[in-house]
């Protein structure tokens, strides 16, 4: 190889992060200048990662004597499902060619999140623009993600008559994928599973991004590698640190079996089977007159499928539904006590209330009637104070829903002043009501998200399993966050990052469960909205993923979005040359 080549996980390739292109239009703006209408211009500024601070990111174009501009201009930005992106929208009347917005009129503001344009029916949100005067006018804001490849490949291949590699047994093969880059150089795509001693071995089939594969080109060169794993090969990411040379030497570490080249074309044009590839090795094409290969690969399978994005779930009309279930038991101490984890302090908020905020915050974006139902546990509850392990913080057993994550605190803060608490920590009947509730929307039209904050370890731990294992059938991830600084050590048998949850023999359809220990996010300066950020990121990473396994495992397509916004059916208003400061600023 030349050069290092970058080596995923085995299965895995590094996916560009999505892009979504901002549109934006204004209505019935304010009339700032005497003689004709505004002439409008757009400023978007992005909250600063790891900051509080705003910069600009970018300007629209000015368009002339208009008070209800469509701007053709368009933001891309990176979108980060699992990230707050705030911004806000600034609009101006242009009055000279300056680049410094102070010498123009300011029309008014509006702000939100990435998620809240989005997630809003067909990704379009209008909002009112805010400033001293009243009655400023609105501003429409419209995310598309940008058309890119979508399509996955799936291949299977087995080999034959392989050459055999070992001394006291035959040989151990896999396959190693590698995509020709534009200079010549070549980048690791995908590794197959080893196959143990063995010179006829079959492959499971794999789906990888056409992207990753060859880059969406389907004539582009697809080099494979067959070698003999070797127990001192070690990690391949260890392999390669020892600056591995190009495969047409034999290779110290595992041992080349041969080489051959296709191409995504190739592999997807011919029928089951009837491709058949010559595995060659060099030196021993080299030096042998008579060498035909050292055995040969056959394609099995090949099918090129589109492989569907989050948002294309979120913009088809599927509902993130968010649902909290907060920990009462004992060990969290008495809520009067400063040194209890539900201590409401006048002066910040507690582990427990941070960590709802930060999830909440997020998902409220993606659900259009902001009603989240929320529960408590192991708290002995009025009138007659029995323990219950599934109660509403609102105390409407029939209607639990509370509106917004404000609504959630609410609910929280006035459960603290109304129950005993108690124990023992019981997991799973939070998760059956959940899930039963899950297990009546299987369509696609609604995603659950859970979010379970905690202070202990769980009593009901095989109970729990079993729950999670049958949970994973549905539309349902499930979150947890460990607050306080207890043994967490069975959270992470229920994460299932290492090893697939089971129960009783029967392993989960998916992961759906992320724990995160809070205390691995605590400030150190003491930033309560970074370290809100930081747990929001990491909780909710996973969560587009497995919105995807499910929708795939059960072959549900995305609705259709709603049509483009058009505008009104007025001509349009014209432009005027290039604005101040027009190109974006970054």
């Amino acid at each position: 190889m030349a050069g290092v080549p970058n080596l995923p996980s085995q299965g895995q390739s590094v996916i560009p992060a999505t892009k979504v292109e901002i549109s934006l239009s204004c209505r019935n703006l304010l009339d700032m200048d005497v003689f004709s209408k505004s002439d409008p211009m757009a400023v978007m500024f992005v909250q600063a990662s790891a900051s509080t601070e705003y910069r600009e990111y970018g300007r629209t174009e000015t368009i002339w004597n208009t008070l209800n501009p469509d701007f053709v201009k368009k933001f891309t930005i990176d979108y980060f499902f699992e990230e707050s992106q705030k911004l806000i929208f600034k609009v101006y009347d242009i009055d000279s060619q300056s680049a410094d917005l102070s010498k123009h009129d300011f029309l008014g503001q509006a702000s939100c999140t990435l998620g809240e344009i989005v997630g809003s029916p067909g990704s379009k949100i209008e909002k009112p623009l805010t400033g001293l005067a009243k009655n400023r006018g609105t501003i429409i804001l419209s995310a598309e993600e940008l058309s890119s490849c979508k399509d996955a490949v799936t291949l299977q291949f087995r080999a034959s008559k392989l050459d055999k590699k070992d001394f006291f047994g035959k040989s151990d093969p896999f396959l190693l994928f590698y995509r020709c880059n534009e200079d010549g150089s070549w980048t690791t795509c995908h590794k197959t599973e080893v196959i143990k001693n063995t010179l006829n071995p079959q492959w499971k089939p794999f789906t990888i991004p056409v992207r990753t594969f060859c880059n969406a080109d389907y004539d582009r060169t697809i080099k494979v590698e067959c070698f003999d794993w070797n127990r001192d090969g070690g990690t391949f990411a260890e392999e390669y640190r020892r600056n591995r040379r190009q495969s047409d030497h034999a290779n110290t570490i595992h041992d080349l079996i041969g080489v051959f080249t296709t191409n995504l074309r190739q592999l997807t044009s011919g029928g089951t089977g009837a491709q058949t590839f010559d595995v060659i090795h060099p030196k021993k094409k080299a030096k042998k007159k008579k060498y035909k290969n050292s055995g040969t690969v056959t394609l099995m399978y090949a099918k090129v499928e589109q492989q569907f994005s989050f948002l294309d779930y979120i913009r088809g009309g599927t509902q993130m539904n968010f649902e909290v279930a907060i920990d009462f038991t004992a060990s969290n101490g008495q809520p009067t006590q400063p040194t209890s984890l539900h201590y409401i302090n006048p002066y910040g908020m507690n582990q427990y209330a941070t960590a709802l905020w930060a999830v909440g915050e997020i998902i409220q974006d993606y659900d259009s009637d902001k009603l989240f139902p929320a529960f408590g546990f192991g708290a002995r509850t009025p009138p007659d104070y029995t323990v219950s392990h599934c109660f509403p913080l609102n105390g409407q057993p029939g209607n639990p829903y509370c509106f917004g994550v404000a609504g959630i605190m609410e609910a929280y803060q006035h459960t603290l002043r109304q129950v005993q608490l108690f124990g023992p920590t019981n997991f799973s009947p939070v998760i059956n009501h959940v899930a039963r509730i899950a297990s009546q929307s299987r369509q696609g039209a609604e995603y659950f998200v859970l979010l379970i904050v905690t202070d202990g370890v769980i009593t009901d731990f095989e109970q729990t399993k079993e729950a999670i294992v049958n949970a994973a059938t549905l539309p349902l991830s499930i979150i947890i966050v460990g607050v306080g600084n207890d043994d967490f050590e069975a959270m992470e048998i229920l994460d299932g990052d290492e090893v697939r949850l089971s129960y009783r023999g029967r392993a989960a359809e998916r992961d759906i469960v992320q724990f995160v220990p809070f205390r691995d996010y605590v400030d150190r300066q003491g930033n309560q909205v970074l370290s809100q950020a930081r747990l929001a990121k990491d909780v909710l990473a996973e969560v587009p993923d497995q919105l995807l396994s499910y929708m795939k495992k059960h072959g549900i397509k995305p609705g259709a979005p709603p049509p483009a916004y058009s505008g009104p059916p007025t001509a349009s208003a014209p432009t005027a040359p290039p604005g101040p400061g027009s190109t974006n600023i970054i």
